[in-house]
């Protein structure tokens, strides 16, 4: 299976959980985002990858966040909320905005992320997939057309060349 868990397209997915999700994440992110409803949203996930190098790679630890993302075509703003996998609360809000960030661009190797530089002291890398099969560390919904709808934005609003 994999530290990212099974990736699958089709009709294995239950749409009944998957739109409670998307529903609970509405929620959440309208609880946090002042006019949330503005936003459309996808669930995404960040890495935090720390490593111990001396030459050769000794161990390695990684720690999956989990995000509510949500983008606004009109403002060019995206708006990352961090949740967790049962969807039972969510922390502040971070707002990027397409004029006040250094760079952006969609990293196609080997994490296929979103990537948003907002400064020169660090960036968050969006992973998002249609959907993801491991509940431990993924929220569990199904967003194809939410996927292909903000790469869409983020390439055509966010991606510097």
């Amino acid at each position: 299976m994999g530290l990212f868990g099974k990736f699958f397209k089709g009709p294995e997915v239950d749409m009944e959980k998957s739109n409670s999700n998307a529903k609970k994440m509405r929620l959440l992110f309208n609880q946090v985002v002042e006019n949330g409803d503005d936003y459309k949203l996808i669930f995404g996930y960040t890495e935090d990858v720390a490593r111990f190098n001396y030459g050769i790679v000794h161990g390695s630890k990684t720690k999956i966040g989990n995000l509510i993302v949500g983008w606004n075509e009109g403002n060019k703003t995206i708006v990352v909320v961090p949740t967790v996998p049962d969807l039972s609360g969510c922390g502040d809000a971070t707002y990027y905005n397409r004029s006040e960030i250094l760079k952006a661009y969609r990293n196609k190797f080997p994490t296929d992320a979103f990537i948003i530089y907002p400064d020169e002291n660090g960036y968050i890398g969006i992973n998002a997939y249609d959907w993801l099969d491991d509940e431990k560390l993924y929220v569990y919904v199904s967003q194809e057309k939410e996927l292909e709808e903000f790469t869409e934005f983020f390439m055509n609003s966010f991606a510097t060349k």
